[in-house]
Formats: C-alpha cells, sequence, structure tokens
C-alpha cells in the first residue's frame, strides 16, 4: 500500500484532480496545447453533436477565443482537456449564437446585444444560415461578416432565394462579384430593398472619369456609404469640371468622395454658393484643398465663421473673406473667440479690421499655438484723450481720484461716449440739461447710440410723454422697453377705468418694485390681474 502511494507521487497521471483549464477570464492566458484541445472539442460538438456544416463549425470553434475562456471557466478537467469539455457540453448545450457572431468579427459587448431572446441553437434560425452561406459564397471575409449583421439585420431575415437573386442583378449591372463583396461590407443596405441605382450611377461616373472598379475597391473603406448623397457630390463635380479635371481632382483627393461627410461637403458647397463664390473658384478650391479629413476641413470652417460672426464682423466683410480665403479658413482650427480677445488684448472692433486687413495671421491662431497680444495701433491712447476730455467737459474736475472712478463708471471708448452724448441733444434737448442727466444717471452712455434713439422713440412718439420727461427722469434709459411697454400699458388701462390719477409721473410708475406696482395699482380694480397677464403675455412674447 505504502509502495503505492510513492508510486502516485512520482507519477502524476495517477491522480484524478478537478481543475479548471484557466485562471482568469483573460483567454489569452490559456496555453496553446489546451486551447487547440478545446477547439477539437467545440468543434466535434457543433459538427457531430450538433449537425452543423463543418465549415462553419470549424470557424465557430477557431475563432472565438473569448467565448472558449469563458466556456473553459466552467469545465472541470479531469486529465484529459478535450474529454472533459465534450463531457460538459453533452449536459450543459450553448447558445450557438455567441460563437457564431464572434467568429464572424464581432465582440462580446458588440453581439451580445443581438442575440436572439429566445432561441438558442443555429439550426433554429435557417435565414440566418442560408443568407450566411451566400456571403460567404460571394467573396466576404467571415471575420467582416459581422459587421453586415450589425449595420443591416434585414440582410439575414430575406426569405430564400432572394439574396442570390439580388446579387445577381447587381452582376447584370455591371458590377463584378469581388467588387459587389467590398460594397456589401461598407453599405450593406444596398442589398434591401430595390437595387440601389444611385450605387450604379456613381459607379458609371467614376468609370466615365478613368477610374476602374479596381481602383474604386482600394479607395473605399469599411465606413457607412449614403450612395444617394456620394452621388449628388459627384454630379456636382461632374458640372463643374471637365472629365479630364474631375479625374485630376479625385485622384488628388479621394476622400472628398470616399471619406463619409459628403453630408458636410455638400453644405459647404451651398454655403460658399450663397456667398457668391463662383464655380470655377469652388472647382479650383477643391483642386487645393489640404491633406486633412473633410470633416475637420468643414469643422474648421464653421468655426471660423462663427468667431466672426461673435466678434460683430459685418456680414459683407465675412463674405468677402470666406470668398477669397475658402482654403485658409478650413485649415485652421481656432481657439475660442473668449480666449482669443484675452490672449491678443484687443476689442471686438478692432480685431474685426485687424482681420480685414491681415487675413493670413488667423493660422497663427490656432489650437495648441501661442498667441501674442497685437501691438498697440495707438487708438487706445488717442482714445483715453478723448475719454478724459468728454469727461472734463462734462463737469469732471482734474482730481485724478474722481477722474479714475470717472473712468470705471463710463464704459466705452472717448468718441462712442461722445457720440451717445450728441445722439441725446440732437433729439432736442438743451446740452445744460443732457449734462445734468448724465451726471445724476451716468449709465445712460453704457448704452449704444441706437439704443438711446430707440428708447427716445418709443417714449415720444410711441407712449406720447415729452421729451423734458427725460430731464427730471434720465432713469428711464435704464429700464428695459418691455418693462416700460408693460407698466404704462397697464397704467393707461387703469385710468380710463378712472382707478388711478391721471397725471402720475413716469419715475413714479417705472421706479417702484413689481410687488409694489402690483398692490398699488393692478390691485385697484377686480379685473386689473387679468389685464396684467394680458397684457404681459402680449408684451412677452414666448
Amino acid at each position: 500500500m505504502c509502495s503505492s502511494r510513492i508510486a502516485q507521487m512520482h507519477n502524476p497521471r495517477f491522480y484524478r484532480t478537478k481543475r479548471s483549464a484557466v485562471t482568469g477570464k483573460d483567454s489569452a492566458r490559456i496555453s496553446h496545447s489546451i486551447l487547440k484541445e478545446a477547439q477539437a472539442a467545440l468543434f466535434e460538438y457543433l459538427h457531430s453533436t450538433r449537425g452543423i456544416q463543418s465549415m462553419y463549425a470549424e470557424n465557430m470553434s477557431k475563432n472565438s477565443p473569448h467565448f472558449l475562456g469563458k466556456l473553459l471557466e466552467k469545465v472541470e478537467i479531469v486529465n484529459d482537456v478535450r474529454r472533459s469539455m465534450s463531457r460538459f457540453l453533452r449536459y450543459h448545450p450553448i447558445n450557438e449564437f455567441e460563437p457564431f457572431f464572434e467568429s464572424l468579427g464581432l465582440e462580446p459587448w458588440e453581439y451580445t446585444p443581438l442575440l436572439p431572446r429566445d432561441l438558442m441553437f443555429l439550426s433554429d434560425d435557417c435565414l440566418l444560415l442560408e443568407n450566411y452561406r451566400v456571403l460567404c459564397e460571394c467573396g466576404i471575409e467571415r471575420k467582416k461578416i459581422g459587421r453586415i449583421y450589425k449595420k443591416a439585420v434585414q440582410v439575414f431575415q430575406l426569405e430564400f432565394g432572394v439574396l442570390p437573386l439580388k446579387l445577381r442583378a447587381y452582376k447584370e449591372l455591371g458590377l463584378s462579384q469581388s467588387f459587389m463583396a467590398k460594397i456589401i461590407v461598407c453599405s450593406p443596405h444596398v442589398l434591401i430593398g430595390d437595387v440601389d441605382m444611385k450605387l450604379i450611377k456613381v459607379s458609371e461616373i467614376l468609370r466615365c472619369a478613368g477610374f476602374d472598379y479596381v481602383w474604386i475597391k482600394e479607395n473605399l473603406s469599411e465606413e457607412s456609404y449614403n450612395w444617394s448623397m456620394m452621388f449628388r457630390v459627384l454630379s456636382f463635380f461632374w458640372e463643374i469640371c471637365c472629365r479630364s479635371e474631375l479625374h485630376r481632382l479625385i485622384s488628388q483627393h479621394p476622400r472628398l468622395l470616399f471619406e463619409g461627410s459628403r453630408d458636410g461637403l455638400l453644405s459647404l458647397i451651398t454655403f460658399l454658393l450663397r456667398f457668391g463664390l463662383p464655380m470655377d473658384q469652388i472647382s479650383s478650391m477643391f483642386l487645393q484643398f489640404p491633406k486633412i479629413r473633410v470633416s475637420e476641413f468643414v469643422s474648421n470652417f464653421i468655426r471660423c465663421f462663427m468667431f466672426f460672426h461673435e466678434i460683430g464682423m459685418a456680414a459683407d466683410a465675412i463674405g468677402k473673406l470666406v470668398c477669397s480665403y475658402p482654403i485658409l479658413l478650413g485649415s485652421c482650427k481656432l481657439k475660442k473667440t473668449n480666449s482669443l480677445l484675452t490672449n491678443l488684448n484687443v476689442g471686438k472692433k478692432r480685431l474685426c479690421k485687424y482681420i480685414q486687413e491681415n487675413p493670413q495671421e488667423l493660422s497663427k491662431w490656432g489650437m495648441g499655438t501661442r498667441v501674442m497680444p497685437l501691438p498697440d495701433s495707438g487708438e487706445d491712447t488717442e482714445s483715453q484723450k478723448l475719454k478724459t476730455k468728454f469727461l472734463l467737459d462734462l463737469g469732471y474736475g482734474e482730481n485724478p481720484d474722481t477722474m479714475k472712478k470717472a473712468f470705471k463708471v463710463f464704459r466705452g471708448r472717448g468718441g462712442e461716449l461722445q457720440e451717445r452724448f450728441d445722439s441725446i441733444v440732437n433729439a432736442g434737448l438743451v446740452k445744460e440739461d443732457v449734462s445734468k442727466m448724465v451726471r445724476l444717471t451716468p449709465h445712460i452712455l453704457n448704452l449704444s447710440k441706437a439704443v438711446i434713439q430707440s428708447r427716445i422713440d418709443i417714449l415720444v412718439n410711441e407712449l406720447g410723454f415729452p421729451l423734458s420727461s427725460l430731464i427730471l427722469f434720465p432713469a428711464y434709459f435704464t429700464y428695459t422697453t418691455q418693462r416700460v411697454r408693460l407698466r404704462l400699458a397697464m397704467y393707461n388701462w387703469l385710468r380710463d377705468q378712472e382707478k388711478v390719477e391721471p397725471d402720475l409721473a413716469l419715475s413714479t410708475l417705472l421706479s417702484c418694485s413689481d410687488k409694489i406696482f402690483m398692490s398699488r395699482y393692478v390691485n385697484s380694480h377686480p379685473c386689473g390681474l387679468q389685464v396684467w397677464q394680458d397684457l404681459k403675455r402680449k408684451i412677452y412674447p414666448g
């Protein structure tokens, strides 16, 4: 007995131990010998036990490492991996769709949502296997068929005989089997519904331009293609280019056609046409297209356009830049507007002027570059002088502290402040009165000239108040037009109802809070609240 125990110790094969073939979930840790045995066991189960065609069973067993690793974690190995796994499979049927989808090139996280809820065996989905067979015979790599399933599961639900007919239809229209194999991988939707005639037209235009099917196949990626959109792009290029020029354009820049941002490209073309860029210049622009992705070019172009808009550039000035420098705008990935204003240490007005005079400087303001402040133009110094003179004329003394406070209160350049002041005087008030108004309510001059003129017009021509009302109540300018209209419309209604005094001052109606105005005036009439709400909806739409 003792000698028997010693013999067992020196010959491990006599042990009957239970162990797992893997120590973790990573199938890469499985040794080559164990993996081969496991693959053989899975093949035998799929082919011999489940009756799956030999070629498919072999592909599933050899190309589903994640599934095999997970399966081996569940198997208790007793001496022989293959025999232990076969025994396990005999009593534990697997979901055959898992190794099947993985063998088609899908990762577990991709195929898990695609697993049928009520099926385990591939033989229960005859259409799936039949259409899979047709695609394999068409010349499509098995590891790419999973992508077709993800993009267009309807292809695998076609009735028997339908898929071969669709492939034959494309062949009769001149598309070879190898070409269709590449097309199907990137655009499986061409197999759904009727023949995609836009695909046929795209191939015809390209062949007319001097490109063969081999060149087209080489430039097709495996992303999805919208053949209708591609046809529109090609038709546009065909319209603006001669045959030789179209060949040169597409051969130099195939990504314009095949990159996948043709919708953005069409938007860009439409944008350029609306700004008046001639067809020949658009053609020339594409011939000079930079070596960047089309999507990046379109994104950069939009970013530049939005930047011009955000700094207040006039529409005609933007149009000139768009038409004169489209390649520049599409090549610059500008920093955000606020960052540029800070880094350049410049105001929007001067920046607009600087860009129009020096458009090439845009290329120096891209993401990841160090942007230096613009050189002093002398305008700031001149503005300071004009602002100081304006404040002195207004009655502020030369005391440095007083002048410093005044500079903070009055925002804007010296010339702008004088222009705003003059707009009030020109409305019909005496200069001395306007000076008193401004000293009493300095913030008046922080409004633009257009806003000042608009609020004077509303007060006098719309609401019927005399211009002299502003002398006693210059703070009127600081209230929004909606507040003024709402309060005075409510007051006029209450006055007609004889619920308020007929000659209340403008300051009395506008300066009190909403709460006081409601309690003192609106609620003085039983219908006051309803009228107030109706007026509010009318004056504050949305």
